[in-house]
C-alpha cells in the first residue's frame, strides 16, 4: 500500500483483486456488502451488482476491483475510524456469496486511521 492509499475506507490485496476478477468473469459486474453478523458472521459478501438491495441505510465505503462496497450506516459508526483491507484465505466462505464455490473467502483486515488521516 502506498501514501495514497492510507486515506481510502476500503482497499483490496492483490489476491483479493485477482478473485474479484475471476468472479466478475463468470458472473458479471459485482457488489460487495460487509455482513454485520447473524448467518455469515461478520464477513464481506460478494453478489452480483444489484442482487442486493441498497437503501439509505447503506453507506458505500469506495470500489475495490471496479466493484462498489457498502455497510450499514449503523455498522459504519463503529468502524468508521478504520480503513477495511479486504483479503482472500482458504476455507468455505458466507453460504450466499458468490467466492463459496471456490474454496476460498473473503476477509476483512482492519486497521485504526492515524492522526491527520
Amino acid at each position: 500500500m502506498g501514501t495514497a492509499d492510507k486515506k481510502e475506507k476500503v482497499l483490496a490485496t492483490k489476491e483479493a483483486l485477482q478473485l474479484i476478477a475471476k468472479l466478475t468473469a463468470k458472473h458479471g459486474p459485482l457488489m460487495f456488502h460487509q455482513s454485520g453478523g447473524c448467518c455469515d458472521g461478520s464477513s464481506p459478501m460478494c453478489y452480483p451488482h444489484g442482487e442486493m438491495i441498497i437503501g439509505e441505510s447503506d453507506v458505500k465505503l469506495g470500489e475495490i476491483g471496479g466493484a462498489p462496497f457498502y455497510m450499514s450506516a449503523s455498522q459504519y459508526e463503529y468502524w468508521k475510524h478504520t480503513q477495511l483491507i479486504i483479503d482472500v484465505v482458504q476455507g468455505r466462505g458466507g453460504m450466499f456469496s458468490l467466492e463459496n464455490p471456490e474454496g476460498v473467502r473473503f476477509l476483512t483486515r482492519s486497521r485504526v486511521f492515524g492522526e491527520g488521516e
